[in-house]
């Protein structure tokens, strides 16, 4: 198919799955090689014909929507962001725990594809943190809508490239090399939690000291549907809590449950009201 042809019909096809254009507009190849894969599967001519095919059978739609996700991630994605987390965010957590006499910092990744930025934050705790707090237990849970994606944050091993960004030491510390992969060692395992779930439709119970919600929700759904879900965050989330989003993201307008964290990139205190 034609570049424009599949631009025309992922424009049509996104909001009726309340998705948005813009957000696609990088990774649109990506999602138009798997919608061909699916045209030769059914035996489709061209995006006409599975056009009307979306129409008159409406299960198709979960299909299209499973070829829409972007699973891009890595160890340590966004140095700025960690560094910001390891330097202002965390620590500040900590002392809010300590105060209310909490024993546990909780944590959720929302959209944790293959589980790098769930390793990664609790590679950044043990490494940096956990002696300063050792009275603090560091609990992170990560959720994916994709059963294949968990089943590889599970299993907790990766190829070189995924780790090209986390810096060395932790590289050394943090992984035990087996068959040409670098597996995640037992105790950066421990207090890390897989779950299937899909953002837009529930979300763990909580409460969340810490929420990282990267590249997924308010890149590439629509606005209406970003404000639910962050009203669902805030609803889970600790008073002075922390909320990450992507660096090239921001929370939709008209929210006053957030404000900026001073001196962290990309993340917002959750206040009361949204």
């Amino acid at each position: 198919m034609k570049n424009t042809e599949c631009v025309a019909f992922l424009q049509w096809a996104l909001p009726q799955m309340r998705m948005r254009w813009p957000g696609f507009r990088k990774v649109r190849r990506q999602v138009c090689r798997r919608i061909g894969r699916r045209l030769w599967e059914l035996g489709l001519p061209d995006l006409a014909a599975y056009g009307a095919h979306l129409q008159r059978y409406p299960a198709e739609w979960q299909i299209l929507d499973g070829a829409c996700r972007i699973t891009i991630s890595r160890f340590y994605r966004d140095r700025g962001v960690f560094e910001s987390l390891e330097k202002a965010v965390l620590p500040g957590l900590a002392g809010a725990a300590m105060a209310r006499g909490a024993v546990a910092l909780h944590c959720l990744c929302v959209g944790c594809a293959s589980g790098e930025e769930a390793y990664s934050l609790k590679l950044l705790w043990e490494l940096q943190h956990s002696r300063e707090h050792a009275d603090l237990r560091f609990h992170v849970t990560a959720m994916d809508s994709h059963p294949k994606m968990l089943e590889r944050a599970r299993r907790g091993c990766f190829q070189a490239g995924s780790l090209k960004d986390l810096p060395e030491a932790w590289r050394r510390r943090g992984f035990e090399l087996a068959d040409n992969e670098y597996c995640v060692r037992r105790q950066f395992r421990q207090g890390v939690c897989f779950t299937h779930g899909d953002v837009r439709r529930a979300l763990p119970a909580g409460p969340f000291d810490l929420v990282l919600c990267r590249n997924l929700v308010f890149t590439y759904f629509e606005e209406s549907l970003q404000a639910t879900i962050l009203g669902r965050l805030h609803a889970r989330m600790h008073e002075g809590a922390a909320l990450v989003v992507g660096i090239h993201e921001a929370l939709p307008e008209h929210c006053v449950g957030f404000r900026p964290w001073i001196g962290a990139r990309c993340t917002y205190r959750r206040i009361e009201g949204c």
